[in-house]
C-alpha cells in the first residue's frame, strides 16, 4: 500500500515509454505490479476497446496489430503494431491478468482516417511522427506510426522540433525535427542513440524497490525537451494530447486517482500539464469524421523494422524480442542461436566458436565502456569468430535473427469481413498456412488439393491480393505443373478488406472483379490476358462476359501488332483449359479467327518499318509461329472432344451425325492453319520491301519446320550476302536468321557458316563499324560453348572438312560420316569415368603377382 500511495501521490501514474522497447516493457510491468492501478489507459484508438479481451485468447500470438480502415474506402487504413516486447502489449496483458479495465485514449481513428492523406486539418504536412498514425495512401499501406517517431530512433516520443508552446522567438525553427533520443544521447556524450538507449534502459533492471525511477527520470528529460522544442508546430499533436487529457479526466471520475497511463514519453509533460476542459474541447470541435472498422491482424517482426518504412520502427526487432524473452545470460543464448542458424546453412561452427565469441563480445563491451555487450559487440564477435571476417553469412544472421520473420496469429473470434473468413476457411481446407518467410510451392494440377491451391492463388491475384507469385518451375515444364513463391505480408489483410466490395466469397469476388475488368478493358491485350487469368482461376461464370468482350475487341481492333500480341495468350488459355477440364470451344473459335486476321494483315504491316519497329514485329512473328503450332494441336483436341460429346448426347443417328460432322469441320479448319501460316512466311521471306530481320526470321522458321530445303536456305542466304546488298541490310538478315538460338545451326551446317564468314570478311572497312553492333548483339546471345565452337570452326576454315553440300538424304545439317578424330579425343575421359584404366592396371598387377618370373609376359 505504501508503494501504491507513492505511485499516485502526484496524480495519475504516467508511464512514458519507448514503443517496441523491451526495457520499457519490463519497466511497465514492474511499475504496474508495484502500483496496482484501478484502470490502465493506453495510447491507441478508443474504438478498439471492445477488442482488448481478445488479447487474452490462447490463439492470439504477437506480433499483431490493430487495423482500422474506412468502411467505404477499405484501402484507407492505419495500423497500430504491437510485439511481445511492446509496452502497450505488456500493459494490456497485465490488465487482463489482474482483472483491471484497459482502455485506449488516443484520438479516435474516425478522425485520423478522415483527414486527407499527408495533411493535417490546417493544411500542415502530417508526416509519420511519434503518435501520429498517418492514414494509408490508397494503394500504399504504411503502418501507423503508432506513436512512431519520424526519425525512427526516438521511440519515446515525437522527434519534432519547433517553437511550440511558450516559444519566445529564440530562433528555433518551427519546422525543425528533433529526435528526442538522439538529443539525449548527444547530451550524454554518445554518438549512437541506439547504443545510449541500450546502456541506460535495456541493460538495466527496474531497480529493487524503485520501480518508478526510470519513468520519473524520463519524464524530467522529456519536460526539458518540450520546454525547448515545444510541439514542433504540429497541431495534430495538440489535439491528440487534448483528447488524452479528456479521457484521463473521465477515468479519474470513474475510478478515482488510481489510473495508470502508458503512452509515448514525449506526451507525458503534456498530460501532466493542467489545462482547462473547455480549451481541450475547443481544440477537438469540428473535426472531420468517417465510419471505421477495427480488428486485430497478424504482424511480422520484419514489418516492425525501420527498413520497412515504419515510422516507429526499430533496427533489430528479433534482437529486442530475444532480450525480452531471455530469462538470463542473453549474450550466451543469442550467440548459441546464431551458431545454430549457421550450422543449418552448413557452416562449420562448434561450441568453441560460441565460447570465443562470448569472450570477444564481453571484451569489446569492456573496451567500449558498456555495462553489457550489445548488438554491435555481438555482431562484431560473430563476424570475427563465426564468419571468418565475411559479411556474407553475417547478412543471413541479420535477416533471420536480428530482424526475423516471426508472424503473429489472431483468433478466429476477431472481427473480419466475410471475404476474410471465407479465405481463412479455404486456407485451412487446402492446408495453406500463411507464413512470413518466403517459400516455394510446387503444385501438380492432376491432384485435387494442388488444383484447389492453384485456383485459390490465381483468384487472389485477380483480386489484387498478392500472397503468391508464379515462378519458373525447375522440374517439368508441362502445363500440369505450377511453381509459386508464397509470402504473407500484413498489408494483405487490407487488400482482403478492399476486395470485400466484390463479394463475400473468394470465387464470388473474383468473378465479379473479372466481369468488371472485362467491361472496362481498354485494349485487346488486356482482355486476352484477363481471359487467360479466368481460365487459370477456373471462373466459369465470368468466362461468358469475358469472351463477349474479347470478341468485340478483336472485331474492332485493326492493329496487327495488337492481334499478334493477343494470340499467344489465347492459345495458352486453350492449353490450360485442356489441363483443367474447362470448356474452351468458344475460345478456340475466337483464337482461330484472330489467327486468320493476323495472316491477312501481317505481310502489308511488315513493309516500310524502321529498325525498332522491325525488331518488335520479329518478336510478334516468333510469338505467332509458336502459337499457331499450339493452336492446331489444342483446337484439334477440343474439336475431337466436341465430336465425342455430340455423338454421346445425340438422341438419334441424325443429331449425332450432325454434331460429329460439325466437329470434324472445325478440326479441318483449325489444322489447316499451319499450311496458311507457312504460306505467309514464304511471302515474307521473298519480299524485298520487308526488313531483313523479318525476312531472315521467316527463312529460319521455315527451315526449322522442314518446309525449306538446306540448299534453298543456303541460296537465299547467298543472295542476301551478295555484294549488291548493303551491309546493314545483310547484317539485319543474319540477325533474323541465326539470332535466338541459331548458333547450333551454324555449328552443324558449315556451309551456312562459310557464307557468313565469307560475307563478314568482305565487308568494307567503312561499313564494318556500322554492322558491328548488330552482329555483336546477335552472337553475344549464344552460349559460351557455342561461341567457342564457332571460333574453332572459323579458325580452321569452315567447309574444309566437308559439308552438307550435295547430300539429299540423312539428317539435314550433319556430316555424312562420323568425325573419328573428335570422337577419339573423348575416349580418355570415358575410360577414366568408367574406370577402365584402373581395371586394366589392377589386372596387370594381379598378373605380375601370379607370374613373378615373367613367364606369362
Amino acid at each position: 500500500m505504501i508503494e501504491t500511495g507513492r505511485a499516485f501521490a502526484a496524480g495519475p501514474l504516467l508511464l512514458g515509454v519507448r514503443h517496441h522497447g523491451p526495457g520499457s516493457a519490463r519497466a511497465v510491468r514492474a511499475a504496474l505490479d508495484a502500483a496496482r492501478p484501478g484502470v490502465v489507459l493506453i495510447e491507441g484508438p478508443p474504438e478498439a476497446d471492445g477488442l482488448v479481451e481478445l488479447a487474452a485468447d490462447a490463439e492470439m500470438r504477437p506480433p499483431v496489430a490493430l487495423l482500422a480502415h474506412a468502411v467505404d474506402e477499405p484501402g484507407r487504413s492505419v495500423f497500430w503494431p504491437m510485439a511481445e516486447f511492446s509496452p502497450e502489449w505488456v500493459a494490456i496483458r497485465w490488465a487482463l491478468e489482474h482483472g483491471v479495465p484497459a482502455r485506449f485514449i488516443d484520438l479516435p481513428a474516425t478522425h485520423t482516417l478522415a483527414w486527407r492523406e499527408g495533411e493535417a486539418p490546417d493544411g500542415e504536412p502530417s508526416g509519420a511522427g511519434e503518435g501520429r498514425p498517418p492514414e494509408a495512401e490508397e494503394g500504399k499501406l504504411p503502418e501507423a506510426a503508432e506513436d512512431g517517431e519520424e526519425e525512427g530512433e526516438g521511440g519515446v516520443g515525437e522527434g519534432d522540433g519547433g517553437a511550440g508552446e511558450g516559444d519566445d522567438g529564440d530562433g528555433v525553427e518551427r519546422d525543425l525535427r528533433v529526435d528526442p533520443i538522439a538529443v539525449l544521447a548527444e547530451t550524454a556524450g554518445y554518438d549512437d542513440p541506439e547504443r545510449w538507449w541500450e546502456d541506460v534502459v535495456e541493460h538495466r533492471g527496474a531497480g529493487a524497490g524503485d520501480a518508478f525511477a526510470p519513468f520519473v527520470a524520463l519524464e524530467e528529460a522529456m519536460a526539458a525537451l518540450r520546454a525547448t522544442y515545444g510541439t514542433g508546430g504540429h497541431d495534430r499533436d495538440l489535439m491528440r494530447e487534448a483528447y488524452m487529457r479528456l479521457q484521463l479526466r473521465a477515468a479519474q471520475r470513474e475510478f478515482g486517482d488510481t489510473a495508470a497511463v502508458v503512452c509515448g514519453a514525449w506526451h507525458v509533460p503534456a498530460l501532466r500539464r493542467k489545462a482547462a476542459v473547455a480549451a481541450d474541447r475547443a481544440l477537438l470541435k469540428g473535426l472531420p469524421k468517417v465510419k471505421v472498422d477495427l480488428t486485430w491482424v497478424p504482424w511480422t517482426h520484419r514489418r516492425l523494422s525501420r527498413v520497412s518504412g515504419y515510422g516507429a520502427g526499430i533496427e533489430s526487432p528479433g534482437w529486442y524480442g530475444h532480450l525480452f524473452a531471455a530469462p538470463d545470460r542473453p549474450v550466451e543464448r543469442w550467440l548459441t542461436k546464431v551458431a545454430g542458424l549457421l550450422r543449418e546453412e552448413d557452416r562449420i561452427v562448434s561450441s568453441a566458436h560460441v565460447i570465443e565469441a562470448v569472450r570477444l563480445a564481453e571484451t569489446l563491451a569492456a573496451m567500449r565502456g558498456r555495462p553489457l555487450p550489445g548488438l554491435s559487440e555481438t555482431t562484431d564477435a560473430v563476424r570475427a569468430v563465426m564468419c571468418d571476417g565475411s559479411d556474407v553469412p553475417l547478412a543471413l544472421v541479420y535477416d533471420r535473427l536480428v530482424v526475423g520473420d516471426v508472424l503473429g496469429e489472431v483468433p478466429e473470434a476477431a472481427p473480419a469481413v466475410p471475404l476474410q473468413r471465407d479465405l481463412a476457411r479455404l486456407q485451412r481446407r487446402l492446408r495453406l498456412k500463411p507464413e512470413a518467410l518466403e517459400r516455394e510451392l510446387e503444385l501438380d494440377l492432376r491432384k485435387d488439393t494442388d488444383a484447389g491451391r492453384s485456383r485459390l492463388l490465381h483468384r487472389l491475384r485477380l483480386l489484387g491480393i498478392g500472397w503468391g507469385e508464379p515462378a519458373q518451375s525447375r522440374g517439368s515444364t508441362g502445363t500440369f505443373r505450377e511453381t509459386w513463391r508464397l509470402r504473407w505480408e500484413p498489408e494483405l489483410s487490407v487488400r482482403v478488406a478492399e476486395a470485400g466490395v466484390w463479394g463475400t466469397t473468394v470465387i464470388g469476388a473474383a468473378t465479379a472483379r473479372a466481369e468488371s475488368d472485362a467491361v472496362a478493358a481498354q485494349s485487346l491485350a488486356d482482355v486476352t490476358a484477363l481471359a487467360e487469368r479466368c481460365l487459370l482461376a477456373e471462373l466459369r461464370d465470368a468466362l461468358p462476359v469475358v469472351m463477349r468482350a474479347l470478341a468485340d475487341r478483336a472485331a474492332l481492333d485493326t492493329d496487327v501488332g495488337h492481334l499478334a500480341q493477343a494470340l499467344p495468350a489465347l492459345v495458352r488459355s486453350l492449353r490450360y483449359g485442356d489441363v483443367r477440364g474447362t470448356d474452351t470451344h468458344a475460345l478456340a473459335d475466337v483464337a482461330a479467327g484472330l489467327a486468320e486476321r493476323v495472316f491477312v494483315g501481317l505481310p502489308p504491316s511488315c513493309t516500310s518499318l524502321d529498325a525498332d519497329a522491325a525488331e518488335e514485329m520479329r518478336g510478334h512473328v516468333d510469338a505467332v509461329h509458336g502459337a499457331v503450332g499450339l493452336l492446331a494441336e489444342a483446337s484439334a483436341a477440343v474439336a475431337a472432344g466436341g465430336a465425342e460429346e455430340g455423338v454421346a448426347a445425340g438422341s438419334g443417328p441424325r443429331e449425332g451425325t450432325a454434331s460429329a460432322s460439325g466437329a470434324v469441320h472445325t478440326d479441318l479448319r483449325h489444322t489447316d492453319l499451319r499450311a496458311r501460316w507457312r504460306s505467309v512466311l514464304r511471302a515474307l521471306s521473298l519480299r524485298d520491301t520487308v526488313p531483313g530481320v523479318i525476312r531472315g526470321r521467316a527463312v529460319r522458321l521455315l527451315l526449322d519446320d522442314g518446309e525449306l530445303a538446306q540448299g534453298e536456305a543456303a541460296r537465299l542466304m547467298g543472295l542476301v550476302l551478295s555484294v549488291g546488298t548493303p551491309p546493314a541490310d545483310a547484317a539485319a538478315w543474319i540477325e533474323g536468321f541465326v539470332g535466338g538460338g541459331g548458333g547450333m545451326l551454324l555449328v552443324h551446317d558449315e556451309r551456312l557458316l562459310g557464307l557468313v564468314d565469307a560475307w563478314l570478311t568482305g565487308v568494307p572497312a567503312e561499313a564494318f563499324t556500322d554492322v558491328l553492333p548488330l552482329l555483336r548483339r546477335t552472337f553475344s546471345a549464344y552460349e559460351p560453348g557455342v561461341r567457342r565452337t564457332l571460333g574453332e570452326l572459323v579458325r580452321r576454315g569452315p567447309g574444309e572438312r566437308g559439308s552438307t553440300t550435295g547430300r539429299a538424304d540423312g539428317l539435314p545439317g550433319f556430316h555424312p560420316e562420323p568425325d573419328t578424330e573428335r570422337a577419339d579425343a573423348v575416349l580418355p575421359v570415358l575410360r577414366l569415368l568408367l574406370g577402365l584404366d584402373a581395371q586394366k592396371k589392377k589386372e596387370k598387377e594381379q598378373a605380375d603377382v601370379n607370374d613373378p618370373m615373367g613367364v606369362g609376359a
